[in-house]
């Protein structure tokens, strides 16, 4: 049996289409592109339906052939998403008031897909959690009114038929799957108490010892929670809008870990720093994390928070799982130069490397073979575009627009559609043309061979038990110091030869010359004495020590100091 072909959605403000995947490359031939700036477009979970609003009506097809399923008169339409099952579309439109409805409509409505007709309207004031979520059986549904959580049971939405009552419930994720469904509830800490995460398998949500595990931490305004395919572990990344050392931009972060049993641990990650993304691998055994300060450190972790793998440093901030699994993308993008990195999971082997500037949105496509990469507005007004890349690194396909490109999205398939290949250890050059390596002002006037590397890189290394270790630099270094006092023993144990006479420093009259003036000559002193310890703490910074605010202030007078220097030895 032939393998499915994958279909793309490309949005924009030229209007809605379908392109075939690999290897037609094509338009979909039952689909006619709709001109109308589109608003918003959906996939089934399945992939066998397809929804757009055209700013003129919703419309409803079959991906096999394009044939209308079923049409709604929601002009205003923004989101859109369909039950696990397909049974119900479900539509939100901001919320308004007019002066003839001052209480405002419901925004918040749920349609039988196949006959059109009007499920339940509901009010959905915030854009965030619009959505209600479904088990996959569509046996339980549970969405957020007023900071609780309602439970509603067989698509029956003429009563709740449970409660989660709890202090202000802020966020919340049910499981994937079917039966028996569990629900993660954040509540944020306030008046000094510590914020929590909880796990519940409905419909217990109450009483004493209810909760399968609850984890509680300091410094968490908000979370991101993702459960793992298998409903069987929970990572919760907490964070805060900003971080009271000075060392970060991007506030504080930590991870931390809850299972089903029970078991909770905070993960100890492998550098200081920002957390950057965090992936669960398709077989729940395993998730990634890219965190600390640039060049980002990114490592696999088992289900006992121990690191598996170290990918060392580079200039990344994202990671993508294949859906198969085999394979993993490291990439850079936002304010990096879009660097995208193949890895082999299974061998811990880099694949292929390539470069894609002002990449906006990244995805796999379902065969695990090609990914899309794309320029959207309005992120970017400019280049608009997407390209399809197969992973080793060959561009596939280029779509060009020549307008705003808003949203490009993957037909999704059930698991199991495509089963994996073996991975093509091959890889191509970046299409991108080599740049010139940053070079600080105080080293732009050597000669290159004379500069240093602003930040070293770490190599990958293996943390499996039982495998040995990458040394650290530290560890490299003393290693030479002993090596090197072992040589020197060993100059001095040989008979009838001296040991070579120890250098002499230079005094300061040979390595500072003097300008005849004794108040200039101090100036001088005092400024390299500035730009040495600023080069210092630059290098710290680099190895991913968290510097203090004085010694950040200290690194932004750098280029004041340079110019001083400068002017001084130019009267000399």
């Amino acid at each position: 049996m032939a393998a499915p072909t994958p279909l793309l959605a490309v949005r924009g403000s030229d209007g809605t289409s379908l392109l075939r995947g690999p290897p037609a490359w094509e338009q979909h031939p039952s689909f006619q592109r709709d001109p109308g700036p589109s608003r918003c477009v959906a996939f089934s979970r399945d992939g066998t339906l397809f929804s757009w609003c055209n700013g003129h009506s919703v419309s409803v097809v079959k991906c096999s052939d394009c044939s209308i399923v079923s049409t709604f008169d929601l002009p205003k339409t923004s989101l859109l998403e369909f039950s696990p099952l397909n049974s119900i579309l479900v539509t939100w439109q901001a919320y308004s008031k007019t002066p003839s409805c001052p209480q405002g409509d419901p925004n918040l409505q749920l349609w039988n897909t196949q006959s059109g007709q009007l499920i339940k309207a509901l009010f959905q004031k915030k854009v965030e959690a619009w959505c209600p979520s479904w088990s996959d059986d569509e046996d339980v549904c549970v969405r957020s009114v007023n900071n609780e959580l309602h439970f509603y049971q067989n698509n029956d939405y003429s009563m709740v038929a449970n409660k989660l009552h709890m202090q202000k419930v802020s966020d919340y994720i049910l499981s994937p799957g079917g039966g028996p469904s569990k629900v993660a509830v954040f509540v944020p800490g306030s008046k000094g108490a510590p914020s929590f995460v909880r796990l519940y398998q409905y419909p217990v949500l109450g009483g004493p010892g209810a909760a399968l595990a609850n984890k509680s931490f300091f410094k968490a305004d908000k979370v991101v929670m993702q459960w793992n395919q298998k409903a069987s572990a929970l990572l919760v990344t907490a964070s805060t809008e900003v971080d009271r050392t000075g060392s970060s931009y991007y506030g504080e972060q930590t991870l931390h870990f809850l299972s089903v049993s029970g078991e909770t641990a905070l993960v100890q990650l492998l550098k200081p720093g920002p957390v950057y993304d965090v992936v669960w691998s398709p077989g729940s055994t395993e998730f990634c994390v890219v965190h600390g300060f640039m060049p980002a450190k990114a490592a696999v972790f088992n289900l006992k928070c121990d690191p598996l793998f170290d990918f060392g440093t580079g200039p990344r901030n994202a990671a993508f799982y294949s859906p198969q699994g085999h394979i993993l993308v490291l990439a850079g993008f936002g304010n990096l130069r879009g660097q995208i990195e193949v890895w082999d999971v299974k061998k811990n082997k880099q694949v292929s490397k390539l470069q894609v500037p002002d990449t906006t949105h990244f995805c796999w496509c379902p065969d695990g073979e090609h990914v899309v990469t794309a320029t959207c507005s309005p992120r970017l007004r400019v280049g608009n575009g997407y390209k399809i890349w197969h992973y080793s690194g060959r561009l596939r396909h280029t779509g060009e627009v020549g307008a705003e490109l808003w949203q490009v999205r993957w037909q999704p398939f059930p698991p199991g559609s495509f089963p994996p290949r073996p991975v093509q250890q091959q890889a191509a050059p970046s299409e991108a043309p080599p740049t010139q390596a940053y070079r600080p002002p105080a080293l732009r006037h050597l000669p290159a061979a004379a500069s240093t590397m602003l930040h070293e890189e770490e190599p990958p290394q293996n943390l499996r038990l039982g495998e040995q270790k990458v040394p650290s630099k530290a560890a490299l270094k003393n290693q030479k110091k002993r090596e090197a006092k072992k040589a020197a023993k060993q100059q001095e144990a040989k008979p009838g030869m001296e040991p070579p006479p120890e250098p002499t420093p230079p005094s300061s009259s040979q390595s500072e010359p003097s300008s005849g003036d004794p108040e200039v000559d101090k100036k001088i002193k005092n400024l390299k004495k500035k730009l040495k310890a600023i080069e210092e703490l630059k290098e710290q910074q680099a190895d991913g020590k968290v510097l203090q605010k004085n010694q950040l202030e200290k690194m932004q007078k750098e280029e004041q100091l340079l110019k001083e220097l400068q002017e001084l030895q130019v009267t000399q």
